[in-house]
């Protein structure tokens, strides 16, 4: 079993890879395997709503070339995602979006890309808009029949400067028990 981890964030070692690495380090406990993307500088567009993935039907994303490609074959070879973002006001990251956006108009006409696929949002907050930035990602997970692993609380930690997340235990349990979810989720899912 494999997930892919998405740190949609423009800093690579911030806060967001920080809470994701803690859902991650469960998963790896399970003998889960993971890799991590990082958006962090890479060319990347929004979905110009070509429509040439619902023409070729070939779970690729054809009308744009860039790392979101590369992210949408890594959706497909996995079996679980989590999608990371920090709060930008009151929402994800452009970077984010840029991949919801892509990989779900993708799955829109390929639906077995996402289908019963285990996928968890992972938010990190200085202040507000974190509810807001967590609905954001489960809205493609849902939409594309994913199944959505709870924790002891929505999946948000709470820090300014990087680094500081670390300051938030009760964010870093929440993490802690989203991976291990995720990990028996997964393990039922698999049939493993």
């Amino acid at each position: 079993m494999k997930v892919v981890a998405f740190n949609c964030s423009p800093r690579k070692e911030g806060n967001t890879a920080r809470l994701i690495e803690r859902v991650l380090v469960e998963l790896r406990a399970e003998g889960i395997e993971t890799e991590t993307y990082s958006l962090a500088g890479k060319r990347i567009h929004g979905c110009t709503a070509c429509m040439k993935c619902r023409e070729t039907l070939n779970r690729r994303c054809t009308g744009i070339h860039d790392f979101i490609s590369e992210c949408i074959e890594a959706v497909d070879a996995a079996d679980g995602i989590v999608i990371g973002s920090p709060v930008y006001f009151a929402d994800v990251t452009p970077e984010a979006k840029a991949l919801i956006d892509r990989v779900g108009y993708v799955a829109r006409g390929n639906p077995e890309l996402l289908r019963r696929k285990v996928g968890a949002a992972v938010i990190a907050v200085r202040r507000g808009g974190a509810i807001h930035a967590f609905d954001s990602v489960n809205h493609l997970f849902l939409i594309s029949e994913m199944i959505v692993p709870g924790s002891t609380y929505w999946n948000i930690g709470v820090g300014g400067p990087p680094g500081a997340v670390e300051q938030d235990e009760e964010g870093l349990q929440t993490m802690a028990r989203l991976g291990q979810n995720m990990a028996w989720l997964l393990k039922r899912v698999r049939g493993d």
